[in-house]
């Protein structure tokens, strides 16, 4: 199977059901096979041929969607450019993958209108939802010429997208994904969430470049209608859930908990929902419980990164009815599914038995076969066919995988190790927190201390002093911050993480050492 496999699968489930819906236009199965063969064609009219980078720059959007199968159809490999990083990074991807082609919508048209002089292999550009200037729109651009050989047969380890990885200074770095790993995912997925054929609506709100994109891949493959926004509303989301009697849907916590303070979130009707899963970041067990309660035994937890995308591990819908005496399996990502292998390895590469903590290993067809022209960076990634996460966690004696914290975010107190995790889940148990980020700050006696850097609720007052003592009455002194600031934004990713680097580094600035 390949990535465009899935999309004909789709179609010969359901040839007449509505593949994409998006500000009131329906495209169905059948027609975009066709649609996706056009653009296919008229890429290899273009001269791209089978290797060559293609990238994608805009919202959420059908169109942008078709291109990306039709990208892949035509053998060539998608640059996924995320809408809310900035321009300097989109450009610096678009330099380092050597993109021959941008598809961009024309909310953007200023930010590439340069692209080509400071790009030199973009030899041209496309704007998917109107002419911009001397550039073709989409229309435009098909109507042209078409290509009349043989589309390439998709290969398995052919590379088909280059996600970029996050971060927001030097050198860029992109994940190669595979046809392989598109399978493992989808295979992953569904088998751990199954769903009827020609049956799942899937809303496609959170950013197409990332997990909500992936899903949108997995569920194509049984005929899945997907409904597009271009961008995160809460309210749009909760009227699009009623709307369209969505029964699928991915998003981050940010965006949950945003949803869980909406004055109109329960008076919606939520029954059509069977998964609403989670993921990209941690969330607080006292809000999934508030969510399980208002969008019902639907909740669902999947863990991965880019480079195993999505689906290493799921907490399925049934996993979070806990039993007495298991309400810390809520604290879980779950257990490994069906094809990816997890483990905790020390150290020195030598894998832990069940209740230690360490190193989050994978392995299989899900993981990348590497960066792309880093073999540094893959080497660096790779220990005796395991792919280091940098995640620090162990399993649990039922095969329940727990994320104590990312490997790099380790906080050195006095020669004490802490958690950010750990102290995290104890602050956002506060009534008034809407997020934190618990980071290691410059000490000139403890090296570092825990210091809480926290953003409240709307119209929530709190002092650091509150804060503080509601720790200390839950954590041991260890982990219990000595310092506590007030913000009134995080900084977040595109997709919603808080930026923990932004974060530390106004406080290490002025340091010699960042540690």
């Amino acid at each position: 199977m390949a990535l465009v496999d899935l999309l004909d699968r789709g179609a010969l489930l359901a040839p007449e059901r509505n593949f994409a819906l998006h500000r009131g236009r329906a495209v169905s199965y059948a027609q975009a096979v066709e649609h996706v063969e056009r653009i296919a064609r008229r890429l290899r009219a273009d001269g791209i041929v089978p290797g060559d980078r293609v990238a994608v720059y805009g919202p959420n959007d059908a169109d942008a969607l078709l291109v990306v199968y039709g990208i892949v159809r035509a053998g060539a490999t998608w640059v996924a450019l995320n809408a809310r990083s900035s321009s300097e990074l989109n450009l610096g991807v678009v330099r380092f993958t050597e993109a021959s082609l941008v598809f961009y919508h024309s909310t953007f048209a200023e930010v590439v209108a340069d692209w080509t002089e400071l790009a030199p292999e973009l030899r041209e550009r496309v704007c998917l939802d109107e002419p911009d200037g001397n550039v073709p729109s989409l229309a435009v651009w098909l109507d042209e010429d078409q290509w009349t050989g043989r589309l390439p047969t998709p290969r398995p380890d052919a590379t088909v997208a280059l996600l970029p990885t996050g971060g927001t200074t030097g050198r860029p770095k992109a994940v190669q994904l595979t046809n392989l790993n598109i399978d493992a995912m989808a295979a992953n997925w569904l088998h751990a969430m199954p769903c009827a054929p020609a049956h799942a609506v899937h809303m496609l709100a959170a950013p197409m470049t990332h997990g909500a994109g992936l899903a949108a891949f997995a569920l194509t493959g049984v005929g899945a209608t997907h409904v597009i926004h271009d961008y995160v509303d809460v309210s749009e989301i909760l009227d699009g859930i009623e709307q369209h009697r969505v029964t699928h849907l991915f998003l981050p916590p940010t965006v949950i908990y945003l949803m869980l303070e909406h004055p109109e979130v329960t008076k919606r009707d939520y029954r059509s929902l069977e998964y609403f899963v989670y993921g990209a970041a941690p969330m607080s067990v006292d809000r999934l419980r508030g969510a399980i309660s208002v969008f019902g035994p639907v909740m669902a937890q999947v863990f991965g990164q880019i480079e195993a995308p999505m689906t290493c591990t799921c907490l399925t819908p049934d996993e979070h009815r806990v039993p007495a005496g298991k309400e810390h399996r809520l604290l879980s990502a779950g257990r490994p599914t069906l094809l990816t292998a997890v483990a905790v390895m020390d150290q020195d590469g030598e894998l832990l038995a069940r209740d230690r903590r360490g190193e989050i290993v994978v392995r299989g067809p899900l993981v990348t076969p590497g960066y792309f022209r880093d073999p540094q960076a893959t080497a660096d990634a790779t220990y005796n066919g395991w792919h280091r996460t940098g995640d620090i966690g162990y399993l649990d004696g039922d095969g329940y995988l727990y994320i104590v914290d990312r490997k790099r975010d380790l906080i050195i107190s006095g020669g004490f190790n802490v958690f950010p995790s750990e102290v995290e889940r104890v602050i956002w148990m506060h009534p008034a927190v809407q997020d934190c980020a618990v980071i290691g700050t410059p000490d000139p006696k403890w090296g570092e201390v825990v210091t809480a850097v926290v953003e409240l609720r709307p119209g929530a007052t709190l002092a650091a002093e509150e804060l503080i003592s509601f720790c200390r009455e839950r954590l041991d002194g260890m982990r219990t911050p000595k310092r506590v600031e007030i913000v009134r934004d995080l900084p977040r990713s595109p997709v919603g993480k808080v930026l923990k680097r932004e974060v530390r580094d106004r406080f290490w600035h002025q340091e010699s050492r960042a540690v």
